[in-house]
């Protein structure tokens, strides 16, 4: 690619809609015109997540992330290159892990919850996007999707939400929200901010 892509970054906390924004983002544009990068496919294996005092698994941290990886190929998608790397499941372990192929191309998506916070990243990003919710329902929503959709014991789903989800988007989420151009608040819905959005990507593949 002769020119570079314009990078947006898209954070937020957990249950603040990131990956459904996303989504709808996907359908009104082609891969030729967009591509998603995100930060889950770059967790570190199992056995390498922290464990808690009381032996559940930590992957909510920074270091949960190989930071490293994720960058360089970033970087590599930036200069043209085809990136490959195989998808990571590790909420669903009878999951067959496919091969995901990132193409370079006019828009570049960066989504998760720590792009704010490696700075090797945040550097990159031309528009920085921050997804906010009000703290109840974060956790409804949490609960619909590890409960209902992934079949978590609620205890556990509401352990990891107050001793791993919430102390990480105060320390390491929260204060990179004054840092975004946009900020959009998905307490109702976000369609709006939704248009905004495209409207802005279509001005910028003219």
């Amino acid at each position: 690619m002769e020119k570079q892509p314009f990078i947006i970054g898209i954070t937020g906390g957990s249950g603040s809609g990131k990956t459904t924004f996303i989504n709808l983002l996907k359908e009104r544009f082609t891969n030729d015109q967009i591509c998603v990068v995100s930060q889950d496919d770059y967790y570190r294996p199992r056995e390498e997540q922290f464990t808690d005092d009381e032996g559940v698994k930590n992957f909510d941290l920074p270091s949960s992330i190989n930071d490293k990886a994720f960058a360089e190929e970033l970087k590599e998608l930036i200069s043209g290159k085809t990136i490959l790397r195989q998808e990571y499941t590790f909420n669903n372990e009878k999951a067959k892990a496919q091969m995901l192929e990132f193409k370079p191309a006019p828009i570049l998506i960066v989504e998760g919850i720590f792009v704010f916070h490696f700075k090797e990243i945040f550097d990159l990003f031309d528009l920085k996007i921050f997804l906010d919710a009000k703290e109840n329902l974060k956790v409804i929503r949490r609960i619909k999707r590890d409960r209902v959709e992934r079949n978590y014991p609620l205890d556990d789903v509401l352990y990891r939400y107050e001793k791993h989800v919430l102390p990480t988007f105060e320390k390491y989420i929260l204060p990179y929200k004054p840092h975004a151009d946009i900020i959009i608040n998905n307490n109702t819905n976000f369609e709006t901010a939704l248009d905004v959005v495209v409207g802005f990507i279509e001005n910028k593949l003219k």
